[in-house]
């Protein structure tokens, strides 16, 4: 039962390579996306100090010419999944490193590469952009940021840490294409769920101790090659190997179907209500980006969508990411980070379809949604 139970172990990981186009011995299985990413960060910066310790140079306060030595520096983005912004956030507020938060583009809502650029100072070990954002839809330019990382990399003189790309693909796997070779990433976040697997995820590795560091945050009994310790929980990584193999075999199939009905659910937003009363958010981004979910907004001052969803019987959405469900009525920070206004913002709805999604459930639901506005509207009058 060990040795099968270690085939379906491997096997699962040779179906979570294929998905993302690297090899076994890239993926590493954790817990979810949000360890995948800390483990990222804790890499990051731990690599910058051995390098720096290999060039004999020593961690602030360890100087004896009083001078501060330079933190280690992260960019990242300012719409960013919490397990990235908090992890980059408290890294700062520890003094352990420096973060710059890049402003999307108000017009794109994209992550723009000049400005990524612009950011990195020559103690930049990392920069951490997602693929697509878990709001808006909107497929950041990753292959073009690692084409100029690249370069940027070679130019740098030997006492100049490398800079490490990675991106969190936790929206974007099961909706896009995802290659880790033409993205041309270090480190890539995969999820589980996000796909139609098991409450776990992974991360891929360019060649993970070798060509690309990793230092585990735990320590045990030497599972996942000492990267990342613990009792492997195998019903879940066979359950994320056979989504990912779902996904590879049917990728196409399950693109053409979602943005069928996520246009159909557009067309019929547009045709319920008139164009002054819901605005599709996504269309002051100028980018369709995924094509399983959008953004809308109640154009009004009242009421702001979480009243709208509490009185719909039908409809189960949310007025942002379902991770942060316990905002209360707060507009979503990343609506406002890319450039929506804060009254569209605190009306926006959240909706998204899925792979068994039909035409008819969305004539259901949307009929459902204008019956609770109205509802709404005639309480409030």
């Amino acid at each position: 039962s060990g040795r099968k139970a270690k085939e379906i172990v491997s096997e699962s990981r040779e179906n979570v390579a294929a998905l993302v186009g690297g090899r076994p011995g890239d993926i590493i299985f954790t817990s979810g996306g949000t360890e995948a990413n800390n483990l990222v960060f804790h890499t990051a910066v731990r690599h910058f100090w051995e390098e720096k310790k290999e060039a004999g140079q020593k961690r602030p306060g360890e100087g004896h010419d009083g001078i501060r030595k330079a933190l280690p520096h992260i960019v990242t983005s300012n719409v960013e999944h919490d397990s990235v912004k908090l992890a980059a956030e408290n890294l700062g507020k520890e003094g352990r490193a420096e973060v710059s938060f890049v402003a999307v583009s108000s017009t794109t809502g994209r992550t723009e590469v000049e400005d990524v650029l612009s950011a990195v100072r020559p103690t930049t070990c990392l920069i951490s952009i997602m693929l697509a954002n878990n709001e808006t839809g909107v497929l950041m330019p990753i292959r073009e940021i690692s084409r100029r990382v690249k370069a940027l990399n070679k130019a740098r003189s030997d006492s100049v840490p490398r800079i490490l790309l990675h991106t969190d693909a936790a929206q974007a796997i099961g909706k896009v294409r995802v290659d880790v070779d033409e993205l041309g990433v270090d480190y890539l976040t995969i999820v589980g769920h996000k796909f139609y697997g098991p409450r776990i995820g992974a991360l891929y590795v360019r060649g993970p101790g070798t060509t690309t560091p990793v230092y585990p945050m735990f320590f045990g009994g030497g599972q996942e090659r000492n990267f990342r310790p613990g009792t492997e929980n195998t019903p879940m990584i066979a359950g994320l190997g056979k989504a990912a193999e779902l996904v590879k075999k049917n990728l196409d199939l399950y693109q053409r179907h979602m943005k069928e009905v996520r246009d159909h659910l557009e067309d019929k937003l547009t045709v319920r209500t008139s164009a002054e009363a819901v605005r599709l958010n996504q269309s002051l981004v100028c980018l369709k980006g995924l094509m399983n979910s959008g953004s809308f907004a109640k154009m009004s001052d009242s009421p702001v969508g979480r009243e709208v969803l509490a009185h719909c019987q039908k409809l189960l959405a949310s007025v942002g990411a379902a991770c942060h469900s316990d905002v209360g009525d707060r507009p979503s920070h990343i609506l406002l980070n890319c450039g929506i206004p804060n009254d569209v913002a605190r009306n926006a709805l959240r909706l998204s379809v899925g792979r068994t999604t039909t035409r008819e459930e969305i004539d259901m639901v949307v009929e459902d949604l204008g019956k609770a506005v109205a509802q709404l509207e005639k309480d409030t009058s």
